[in-house]
């Protein structure tokens, strides 16, 4: 008696394994985000899981699905082709039933998530920063104690003596004690406003701790809004391809304690 498996059954077999592998891999969770260390972020989190779950059960269905009846098939010449007519049909209600699901998930969850970042009214005691993305490195400022940022004069715009916000502290009385730092240092538990815009090409300002990407357009001040809540040191990089330099442009977000971020600013205030 031949106990040979049919190769469809074998591609059937290997199918559903490596579907559920795959799912089980997720749902274990070895390969996740990093803890989170803002507010915001539980509300990202939860759009993504419901999106990873959403998609999830729709890939392990399918894939399934495919697997049972790759298993039933068999090839036989003379067998006679019963056609499934209702086919289309029923690809098209499932197709609107999972893309209602997803745009109710954005509709709410992901509004939620947005307006965490973007929709939270600025504070009196918030933190402000700029940010700005040149190729191939990031550059932050601070106002000093007159709590004003000085006007950027592009024609004064110059890395080589490591202008990069075009201030002119001759003249501009706003810019004298404007502090300008190649690493972000903020409070902990303290609202921030970060103030991106980029020199030359689209770049991306990217904390996967903190749970934001965000874009830096040339000629655009994107304000960004969050709670650190966690101390610790993250990594900051781009996430647009912005030139060959790219890999490389990078800079670091240190969250300390308030006493410990007043004694650094204090000691770099002119």
């Amino acid at each position: 008696m031949d106990v040979r498996l049919h190769p469809g059954k074998i591609f059937a077999i290997l199918l559903a394994s490596v579907s559920l592998i795959s799912v089980g891999l997720f749902v274990s969770r070895q390969w996740w985000m990093p803890a989170a260390a803002a507010r915001h972020a539980s509300s990202l989190d939860k759009l993504i899981v419901w999106a990873m779950i959403d998609a999830g059960i729709a890939f392990l269905l399918a894939q399934l699905a495919l697997a049972a009846l790759v298993w039933r098939s068999r090839v036989d010449t003379d067998a006679r082709v019963v056609p499934f007519t209702s086919g289309v049909r029923v690809a098209v209600v499932l197709s609107v039933l999972f893309i209602s699901l997803e745009l109710y998930s954005a509709a709410t969850l992901g509004r939620r998530a947005w307006g965490s970042m973007f929709s939270v009214p600025s504070t009196a005691d918030r933190v402000r920063a700029q940010v700005m993305g040149q190729q191939f490195a990031f550059y932050f400022r601070y106002p000093g104690r007159d709590g004003q940022f000085g006007p950027i004069h592009v024609e004064k715009i110059d890395a080589s003596i490591g202008n990069y916000f075009g201030l002119d502290t001759k003249k501009d009385e706003a810019s004298k004690d404007d502090v300008v730092v190649a690493a972000l240092v903020l409070p902990v538990n303290q609202p921030v406003e970060l103030i991106l815009s980029s020199q030359d090409v689209i770049h991306s300002f990217y904390v996967r701790e903190l749970r934001i990407q965000q874009d830096m357009v040339p000629g655009m001040q994107i304000p960004v809004r969050f709670t650190p809540t966690k101390i610790g040191k993250y990594e900051i990089t781009c996430t647009q391809l912005c030139g060959l330099g790219h890999y490389r442009m990078r800079a670091y977000l240190e969250v300390v304690s308030a006493s410990d971020f007043e004694k650094w600013i204090q000691a770099r205030e002119h």
